[in-house]
């Protein structure tokens, strides 16, 4: 089977949890190669919900190797959080998960001075989790990060805390901030080190060995393309690369390995934060897409902006993705509405723009064109292409066209079964009878 990378090709938030654990059988290897525990994949197995937030959502299938890449930024407490809560539930922990020796840590001064930016921002914060995520990945280009093989050498871990607690107090004393005490968060962290040992290795090297094993890998991306430090939203963005080309220097695996990208894209669009979103919608038809889709952040709870679907925004991510299929999801969403819009274009200083602008100033003066589609009834549920409603599958295609990019899966619903499979081209990226074994259970 090929290596594949599975990416959202919106704002984040697309489903990717769901369709990363159905695939999941086809691999040997599920590795998350950026973003941190600001994201949320959400599972549903037989009525029950598993929220991950760092760890690979293919941990839930036994004997799957999860690797958490040096692109990710990784927080020990939640880490450690999130293993008990899986061993808890009965997931198979011990010897299925591991973590690059060159992953950047969260320190607890990430945090702190993330939430004091963002105060600093006012109107035009970016609306981060304040979780550190940002200046974790700022420190790592400074290159003056603690990463996950520090931990190994407390001698070495004292003295890059230190380094690091003498910078940020010079700046929290000028901001009249309480000072941090380098020896606490050193006692802090080496507590960690005996807990996270196990799970440090050389990623790099251990992927090349399964590769040459014969075993291939799902790369699993966090957020979305329209987050993506270079090809989103800028400045109303995540601090790493979301696209396709994260994986590689996200896990030391070279492109030439990947064999193909799937991106996930909603029936809707949905984006968390600040930032410009053409096709938002508005006090009762936002709510009710809102609440029809449980719009909510599986990682903060926090609620979605919700509007139409935006043909130029996921025609740019797999543009930039070099994605050729999609997968749908949440089409059931919007059954029952008597009429639904497509955006197919901007409108901006009297002009018609058929593609997706680079400076979000721009996007945020756009009047989006729409194409109006009729209801399709209900699809919630249904796991036949051939019986689902003519409206549903004009409107598929009129997606397609637009985008330029195949749906190969359809998502009618969170379970597994709740899926169609449409791609026969897929039987050669992967092993289409374990995807449907998977559907079934």
């Amino acid at each position: 089977m090929a290596n594949i990378v599975v990416l959202g090709l919106q704002w984040g938030d697309e489903g990717k949890g769901k369709i990363v654990d159905l695939l999941t059988p086809s691999f040997g290897v599920v590795a998350r190669y950026q973003g941190g525990h600001n994201a949320g994949h959400t599972v549903c197995l037989n009525g029950r919900k598993v929220v991950l937030h760092l760890i690979p959502s293919g941990i839930l299938h036994a004997g799957t190797l999860c690797v958490i890449g040096n692109g990710v930024v990784l927080q020990p407490r939640a880490f450690l959080d999130e293993v008990a809560e899986l061993r808890a539930s009965g997931t198979k922990i011990d010897g299925n998960l591991v973590i690059s020796r060159t992953t950047h840590l969260i320190m607890p001064y990430h945090s702190l001075l993330e939430r004091i930016n963002e105060e600093m921002k006012g109107a035009r914060k970016i609306g981060t989790t304040c979780r550190g995520i940002g200046p974790a990945y700022q420190d790592k280009a400074a290159r003056c990060g603690i990463r996950a093989g520090d931990l190994l050498d407390l001698g070495i871990l004292r003295e890059k805390i230190g380094e690091n607690v003498e910078e940020k107090n010079s700046l929290l004393g000028n901001l009249g901030e309480p000072l941090l005490d380098a020896e606490k968060i050193f006692e802090e962290y080496a507590g960690y080190a005996g807990s996270l040992k196990e799970y440090i290795t050389d990623v790099p090297l251990l992927l090349d060995r399964k590769l040459k094993e014969g075993m291939s890998i799902l790369f699993e991306g966090a957020q979305g393309a329209l987050l993506d430090l270079d090809h989103g939203t800028y400045p109303y963005v995540t601090s790493s690369n979301s696209t396709a080309g994260g994986a590689s220097t996200g896990l030391g695996v070279g492109p030439t390995r990947i064999g193909a990208v799937l991106g996930v894209t909603k029936a809707y669009t949905t984006r968390v934060g600040g930032g410009p979103f053409p096709t938002e919608l508005f006090e009762e038809e936002g709510r009710r897409l809102l609440q029809r889709g449980n719009e909510y952040g599986a990682t903060t709870g926090r609620p979605r902006r919700c509007g139409w679907f935006d043909a130029l925004t996921v025609a740019h991510a797999c543009r930039v993705n070099g994605a050729e299929r999609m997968i749908l999801t949440k089409p059931d969403v919007l059954d029952g509405l008597d009429e639904i819009l497509v955006c197919d274009g901007y409108l901006y200083k009297g002009e018609t723009l058929r593609h997706f602008p680079s400076e979000s100033w721009v996007l945020e003066q756009v009047k989006p064109s729409y194409r109006a589609v009729r209801g399709w009834g209900e699809v919630r549920g249904m796991r036949d292409w051939d019986r689902l409603p003519q409206a549903f599958r004009d409107y598929v295609r009129l997606i397609e066209d637009l985008v330029e990019a195949r749906v190969a899966v359809v998502s009618t619903g969170m379970e597994r079964r709740e899926t169609i499979l449409l791609d026969q081209e897929l039987e050669g990226l992967l092993d289409v009878g374990a995807v449907r074994a998977g559907m079934q259970s």
